[in-house]
């Protein structure tokens, strides 16, 4: 039969149904004239006709599909019967609506963030250029590894045989004037071949070229989309126009489309890096290198073909600015470096750590469906149940166990997939909230929809989800000995062992699956609380309000001056009212700057040839700036503004590196390093106390604090810090006056300086543990949804098992039992099924918390206090939810439950 009079056989029986009482018609007319009345006539012209309503059926189910028709049969049968138990549909769907829901938002994340490819033309051929030093210690040797010098990027660029197209870059703050108030803005600075290897066309305009990276050739600039909107309102007549760059101006050459980005980084400019091979040197690690792979050459090749490349860069530069090449002790200090490739997939460098936290996220929310479908198979056992007679008598009229079986999960299916519609809403408002509270520096976030992907992950685990919750009652109630039920009773008749095994079982998954996540809950909760008591060494965070200032050489020249105009700034801030401290440094403490380090060598103490001392954190500060900071001065004493001026060579370190090199803070007091053979020798004056500088779950780094301007390491000249953050100590901190004060403070000493990056110390300090919050709050959300499941589910076997005991409540009671008995009984029934959920919930969270270990801090992963308090709150929730339907049982009148059939 073809599909199309499958389709059209509707209309074919309106038409054989018109046709046939046309010729009835006939008939009765014909008896009609032989002398019949109307109502003779037409009984014998249905005799003569026959059958007509079976012919008519016969014929329908010769144009139609045997299996489509028993489909849409069962489909319709369904629906009546969800319609008719409103109470169980709702809340059916409502359950799994939240658990899908719940997985079809963390899958966005996780598909938008870790599954995607990223958005450039065959970006799976975009290589991150990373590098190891195992052997330099200190910063290095940790996570952060080694970035690229300027030298390196010419060696590797125009002698590699790897890659199409390679390229470096960094990001930098810059000032943009000449248009309102001045504003910094984020920008990178991008050498020929970074754009080229991102392969994304301009959106008007062209990219940066080569004649653009000449040490001195015109100064051009990129913008953009979302710059380009903001500022120019779109105007494609931007092409060639200046904007003011600090302090200099710059030509626009383009504008990159609206889907752009830069490595994950946000950036509104993009400035060509300009670098000089003349002054080139071996070190100046601060380059970010992206290479694209030729076709056919592997990860594993490229990483051989850097490593051939390093013993040339080791001889082919100067180890400073007009030295000669080829340096014997450089290339010993290096060599013991063991400086080795590390090349790595651009999406791994974008993506970092965050794939751990959102596949436990995704891990934990799976079991939260895992309890949503137990959950569901539960009432469709009750219910199933109730309708034993019902199967029955349809398996006795001649249904096949298969049929039954296809009849109820066509029931499950269905509110599957209505638990998934629903979902999809759910899903929806739940990324909102993902996208708005998840930590800022989330990667990817903008990428992150609910897009077809997401619907058919949604199609998928509704399905599935309802064969799983469906396949347990239709296999338990619709066995091949269903027709038994027809010779039973009803709610008289005690559950058959198998099936209140069933119930209970799931009910224990239900207990154990909550419980581990219960526990992870547990274990982030006492990570948050354990970095929130982390000293970091700054006091009072809510009174600290820090901002920025750059100034560029174009507005000021002068280092000296430069340095003057960042002392008159501070001066002028301690002026405003309220203001008990001012200082200032390169960067603040855990606000995630780009680490500066080196190595300390300290006077007196000889090093083996070629060894070099461990790599240390340094931060430039100014006169008062642990003052600002609340910081303790553990021994000496802050630098001062005449030690400054004076250009005395002096410098504080932090206690934890006075203990290592010296022993104590007060036997560092007068002693002297430097940071190189070349450099000058600095005393130090001052010991501080040790800084989270590189945020809340790392350990403060041994840091030394040199002045704001000073001498440079292997040259004689003085060099001002120019991008400073400032440190205001104020109860005023984070008002809206406060900050207009010191817009018009800074502006009071140059007018063309902006305030940017305006917050508080304790905004930085949330903004650290951003990651480690939004774990907490999603596994929160998981566990307490998985607690209510859960309870709910427990709440309903009892709650089953009290209705189906009823009458043997009643002959208890009548036969003297007490009412404390009654609950007493079924309240332990409930603990034991609680209590065998919770030890095999306790065995799965010991797995589980081993592999969330990268994610707590200050706790163990088997930490004894959350793995003995959480068991004993679940197993008094449990029976919180067991005491309801117990004290119901209990209140049974006897009299009325004898006659309960």
């Amino acid at each position: 039969m073809a599909w199309w009079d499958f389709l059209r056989r509707d209309k074919a029986d309106r038409e054989w149904r018109e046709e046939m009482e046309s010729h009835l018609q006939i008939s009765i007319d014909a008896f009609m004239a032989e002398g019949m009345s109307a109502e003779d006539a037409r009984s014998a012209a249905l005799v003569r006709a026959g059958n007509m309503t079976a012919r008519r059926e016969e014929i329908y189910r010769m144009n139609g599909i045997a299996v489509v028709d028993s489909i849409v049969g069962d489909v319709r049968y369904a629906i009546r019967g969800l319609r008719h138990n409103p109470g169980f549909t709702v809340v059916a769907i409502l359950t799994l609506a939240l658990g899908i829901g719940a997985n079809t938002a963390v899958f966005s994340v996780v598909d938008g963030v870790l599954l995607k490819p990223l958005p450039y033309p065959h970006s799976e051929d975009l290589i991150a250029l990373a590098q190891v030093a195992p052997g330099a210690g200190g910063l290095i040797a940790g996570s952060h590894g080694l970035a690229l010098s300027s030298s390196m990027y010419f060696t590797y660029s125009e002698q590699n045989r790897s890659f199409q197209t390679m390229g470096v870059w960094t990001g930098v703050d810059v000032t943009v004037s000449g248009m309102a108030e001045p504003e910094q803005v984020p920008a990178v600075l991008a050498s020929d071949g970074f754009l080229q290897a991102l392969a994304i066309r301009p959106e008007v305009g062209r990219w940066l070229l080569a004649g653009d990276q000449v040490p001195g050739a015109a100064e051009t600039i990129v913008l953009s989309y979302g710059y380009w909107q903001r500022k120019f309102g779109g105007d494609t007549s931007v092409i060639g126009k200046k904007v003011f760059v600090d302090g200099r101006p710059r030509q626009v050459v383009g504008v990159m489309p609206a889907s752009f980005q830069i490595v994950g980084t946000r950036a509104d400019l993009i400035l060509p890096l300009q670098l000089d091979r003349r002054h080139a040197t071996l070190p100046g690690f601060y380059l970010n290198g992206l290479g694209r792979l030729k076709p056919g050459v592997s990860l594993e090749l490229a990483n051989a073909d850097i490593a051939r490349l390093l013993p040339i860069w080791m001889t082919s530069w100067p180890l400073s600015d007009g030295g000669k090449t080829g340096d014997a002790l450089a290339q010993t200090v290096y060599r013991a470096w063991r400086i080795g490739p590390n090349l790595r997939p651009l999406r791994d460098v974008v993506v970092g750590n965050v794939g751990s936290v959102l596949w436990v996220i995704m891990g934990t929310l799976g079991m939260v469906m895992l309890i949503a479908c137990a959950n569901v198979a539960n009432l469709l056992l009750v219910r199933t149940d109730s309708r034993q007679q019902e199967l029955a008598i349809r398996a006795a009229l001649g249904a096949g166990w298969g049929r039954i079986v296809r009849q109820l999960l066509m029931e499950s299916l269905l509110l599957a997939l209505a638990g998934g519609a629903a979902g999809v809403v759910v899903a929806y408002e739940g990324l909102r909230f993902l996208i708005h509270n998840g930590p800022s520096n989330l990667p990817r976030l903008n990428e992150i929809t609910l897009d077809s992907s997401a619907l058919a992950f949604t199609f998928a685990v509704a399905l599935l989800s309802g064969l799983v919750f469906g396949l347990i009652p239709a296999l338990k109630y619709a066995g091949p000995n269903v027709s038994g039920s027809l010779r039973g009773g009803g709610r008289t008749m005690s559950d058959s062992g198998d099936r209140q095994r069933a119930r209970n079982t799931l009910v224990v998954v239900q207990v154990a699956l909550a419980l581990v996540l219960l526990i992870s809950s547990g274990l982030m909760i006492r990570t948050f609380s354990a970095m929130r008591n982390v000293d970091p060494g700054v006091s009072q965070l809510d009174q600290l309000q820090i901002f920025r200032v750059s100034i560029p050489s174009a507005i000021e020249p002068s280092d000296e001056r430069a340095t003057r105009m960042e002392n008159s700034i501070a001066d002028k801030l301690a002026a405003i009212p309220g203001v008990r401290a001012v200082g200032f440094g390169t960067a603040m403490p855990l606000d995630e700057a780009p680490p500066d380090w080196d190595g300390v060598l300290i006077e007196g103490q000889s090093y083996a040839t070629g060894s070099r001392p461990p790599m240390r954190l340094f931060r430039n500060v100014s006169p008062e700036f642990f003052s600002a900071l609340g910081a303790r001065i553990v021994a000496g004493r802050e630098l001062t503004w005449t030690d400054i001026y004076g250009k005395r060579m002096y410098v504080l370190v932090s206690e934890n590196l006075a203990r290592e090199l010296w022993g104590s803070p007060a036997a560092a007091i007068g002693k002297r390093i430097r940071t190189g053979d070349a450099s000058a020798w600095r005393e130090v004056v001052g010991v501080a106390a040790d800084i989270r500088h590189m945020g809340v779950q790392e350990g403060a780094p041994p840091t030394v604090y040199w002045p704001v301007y000073g001498q440079v390491p292997y040259a004689g000249y003085m060099l001002a810090s120019r991008n400073v953050a400032y440190a205001v100590r104020t109860d005023r901190a984070g008002t809206g006056p406060l900050l207009n004060e010191i817009r018009q403070a800074v502006w009071s000493v140059n007018g063309a300086l902006p305030v940017a990056q305006t917050e508080t110390m304790r905004e930085v300090f949330d903004r650290s543990m951003a990651r480690t919050a939004f774990t907490l709050v999603m596994l929160g959300i998981a566990g307490s949804m998985a607690l209510v499941l859960g309870l709910i589910g427990i709440y309903g076997v009892i709650a089953y098992a009290v209705s189906q005991r009823t009458r043997e409540i009643g002959i208890r009671l009548a036969m003297g039992a007490e009412p404390g008995q009654v609950r007493r009984m079924f309240v332990r029934y409930g603990l034991r099924l609680g209590a065998v959920g919770m030890v095999v919930g306790v065995a799965a969270a010991l797995g589980l918390s081993r592999s969330m270990k990268s994610l707590l801090f200050g706790v163990a992963a088997v930490d004894p206090v959350t793995f003995a308090v959480v068991p004993l709150l679940l197993l008094a929730a449990v029976a919180a939810a067991c005491y309801v339907p117990a004290r119901r049982a209990s209140n049974v009148d006897p009299v009325e439950a004898m006659r309960v059939k």
